[in-house]
């Protein structure tokens, strides 16, 4: 399978086409884009950082309108669905979405660090653009950067009268619908405010013979509304206000046999059998129950930039709730499933503050301060547990779980000569994690709820991250070389140590996880020449990254409980490289391909077997994206853009690290096609999309315990968009 991959690599290198991304074709007079990947607004070309920018008409172009859909055009990045949003960048994850646990990739919405990845996946709308940091953010972005940075800007308000209307209809009864207007109040203050709705079946095909429906997977109405103040021409002031609820069936997985064939030995790589996407989809298990989610997210957050000659100050604050209410079927490998309800509440609280200088000197950068802090409640039942004959529930109440963090950081930069540029940046972290509940086990009266454990816990972690780099810009190219460093507070699995209350009997080597930490060493090229018409991008990479924090489910605490661990360390190695070729204006070329060599250096999961050696998950050898677009400039001033891309991933592997079992998704590729008319003056535009025409079928998540479950990417999607703007 893999010698075929590398055939299709050689054949489709020149066949490659791509959307408006990185190489920034969102500003056509130079196809550059503006970033803020160093917190500063620099141009893409220009920044010395592994970075995809993808503005809005490239989101739409590549039918990019929620965060799993941007490993279809950023390299050496996956982003799957598991209890909320797995972010993985080059090998990098964490695999713990509970209110106790922390991602490896930051996910930011305008700069704001958003903690729950449960309310990271709505959809893209109303967006300026997206950026993808590739490597260690941990000097400017600081808090769970260990991997990169996934930061999502939305639109802010202009100057003049705006609206938009854009919908979007396809096969799963898929609707997406937004409604955009902007005004200018004043001079110097603007409003804009945007709606969307995003509805979608499941891609799960139900078992026939269960009573209970899997649709809409997702039923979601988000809604955001911005005032830009223009308070003097050196002082400014963003507010913006947004609100998702979040509803659905979100019974995304089927049994893992549908992939695999058993048995899945400990230490092993069961066999993987092709059934065909339409039984690999195939739910063929009882439900037991319905599954849905009701949640809400809203958050307010405030930006004021001031310029005081070179050094301007910027103050960004934000506050953001989540309310969860979510149910369905706790699958344990009976004949009939049984039922789990979870209720979360969680606010989030941060401020920053920076000063960055520039007075047009050697010298420029940024020194500030950082605070966060995030409060949860929450409740997770299992009811009439088949492991405790009699009861009527088994759950979990915690409350409260709070995750606190400061930070100071600076960053400078220095041109030693004309091009030449010396950069130096710290941060001091100081984190505090604590919790405070029980596992219960709740009879009928008069017994009741008995605590059968407590979960209290409480650790500080603190650490210095750093970064030192060296850039040389000689006009059309940049080279760049830096050392940068990462770092993930640690935490606390279910119990309490020994010795702290009566009942507690876990040595503290157990209760708590350390901090995982990452090095990285990084060199690249970003170039242009043929005046513009080649752009090339390269980068190659080492990571050292030690203490891994790894997360399973288990039934070690008398019911399924999740635990984290440690695992040794990992290297990482890889090159990345994007092209893009536009020799003429009715035609443009586009290309990557990426080398990733990601495996543990040392990790036992358990005694007798080994890992060393092995990959770690999400991490294909070797990904390609290949495609074209051709534009046809028409008499009416309108145009007609018609685009072709390729994906080809390398196998990877999946592991349940409690078995533990690491399960191999072959080789594939994915094709996707756009055709789209724009009217004159961009007034109007329609779109016909194909996404993932061979309708391949490829794993995201998966377990091998109790009844065993599997979830899966999109499978093939189609449909058509239109909008207008005035």
């Amino acid at each position: 399978m893999a010698h075929r991959l590398r055939i299709h690599l050689c054949v489709t290198v020149a066949l490659i086409a791509s959307p408006a991304l990185a190489q920034g074709q969102e500003t056509p007079q130079d196809g550059d884009i503006v970033v803020t990947a160093t917190r500063t607004e620099t141009l893409a070309s220009k920044t010395p950082i592994a970075l995809t920018a993808i503005g809005a008409e490239g989101l739409r172009d590549a039918g990019i309108s929620n965060p799993t859909q941007l490993a279809d055009v950023v390299p050496n990045l996956s982003i799957d669905r598991a209890n909320g949003l797995q972010i993985t960048i080059r090998g990098v994850t964490s695999t713990d979405g509970t209110e106790k646990g922390d991602p490896s990739a930051a996910f930011l919405l305008d700069g704001v660090y958003i903690a729950r990845p449960q309310a990271q996946e709505v959809s893209f709308f109303d967006i300026e653009r997206v950026e993808v940091l590739r490597g260690p953010q941990g000097t400017l972005f600081g808090r769970n950067t260990t991997a990169g940075a996934v930061q999502v800007i939305s639109a802010r308000p202009l100057d003049h009268f705006a609206a938009s209307f854009d919908a979007a209809y396809g096969n799963f009864d898929a609707i997406q619908a937004t409604a955009m207007v902007n005004v200018p109040v004043t001079s110097g203050f603007a409003l804009r405010g945007a709606v969307n709705y995003d509805r979608r079946d499941s891609f799960v095909i139900q078992s026939p013979t269960s009573p209970f429906k899997l649709d809409p997977a997702k039923n979601n109405l988000s809604a955001r509304l911005s005032a830009l103040l223009e308070l003097g021409p050196d002082v400014s002031l963003l507010v913006k206000g947004d609100y998702s609820r979040i509803k659905g069936r979100p019974a995304h997985s089927v049994r893992l046999t549908n992939f695999f064939t058993r048995p899945f030995t400990p230490g092993g790589q069961p066999q993987y059998v092709d059934l065909g996407s339409t039984r690999q989809r195939m739910r063929l298990h009882n439900d037991g129950t319905p599954s849905f989610t009701d949640n809400d997210t809203w958050g307010v957050s405030a930006e004021l930039n001031w310029a005081f000659g070179p050094v301007t100050m910027t103050y960004l604050g934000s506050y953001r709730e989540l309310e969860r209410h979510e149910g369905g079927p706790q699958d344990f490998g009976l004949p009939t499933a049984f039922v789990g309800v979870f209720d979360g509440e969680y606010w989030q609280n941060s401020q920053e503050l920076r000063f960055a200088f520039d007075n047009d000197g050697p010298l420029t950068g940024q020194v500030g301060g950082y605070y966060f802090k995030e409060k949860s409640g929450i409740g997770a039942f299992i009811l009439n547990p088949p492991f405790v004959p009699g009861a009527l529930a088994y759950g979990f109440p915690q409350d409260p779980t709070i995750a606190e963090s400061k930070a100071v950081f600076g960053q400078l930069s220095y041109e030693l000569v004309p091009g030449l540029k010396l950069t130096g940046g710290v941060r001091y972290s100081h984190d505090l994690k604590s919790r405070v509940g029980q596992t219960v086990i709740i009879f009928p009266a008069p017994v009741g709820q008995i605590p059968t454990q407590q979960n209290n816990a409480r650790r500080t972690f603190s650490k210095v991250t750093w970064r030192a780099g060296v850039d040389y810009d000689f006009g059309d190219t940049l080279l760049y070389a830096t050392v940068s460093t990462g770092y993930k507070a640690g935490g606390f699995n279910d119990g309490c140590e020994a010795g702290t209350a009566t009942g507690c009997a876990l040595p503290a080597d157990i209760l708590y996880y350390d901090p995982e930490t990452l090095t990285a060493y990084e060199g690249g090229i970003k170039t242009r020449f043929a005046d513009g018409a080649v752009r090339l991008n390269a980068s190659v990479f080492h990571y050292d990254y030690k203490g891994l924090q790894l997360s399973f489910q288990s039934n070690s605490c008398g019911g399924p409980c999740q635990i984290t661990t440690n695992a040794g360390a990992a290297k990482v190695d890889g090159i990345e490289v994007e092209a893009s070729l536009h020799p003429h204006p009715n035609h443009r070329f586009d290309f990557g391909v990426n080398y990733l060599d990601a495996r543990y250096d040392r990790f036992i999961p358990r005694p007798g077997i080994d890992f060393a050696g092995r990959d770690l998950d999400r991490s294909p050898a070797l990904t390609a994206s290949a495609g074209y677009n051709f534009t046809l400039e028409l008499g009416n001033g309108g145009r007609i853009e018609a685009n072709a891309r390729i994906r080809l991933s390398d196998s990877y592997v999946l592991t349940d690290y409690a078995v533990p079992v690491q399960f191999r998704q072959p080789s594939f590729h994915k094709t996707d096609l756009a055709l789209t008319y724009t009217a004159a003056e961009d007034r109007y535009y329609v779109q016909l999309y194909a996404k993932n025409l061979e309708n391949v079928i490829t794993l995201s998540n998966l377990s091998a315990q109790n009844g065993t479950s599997a979830t899966f990417a999109d499978p093939r999607t189609y449909g058509v968009r239109a909008g207008f703007k005035f």
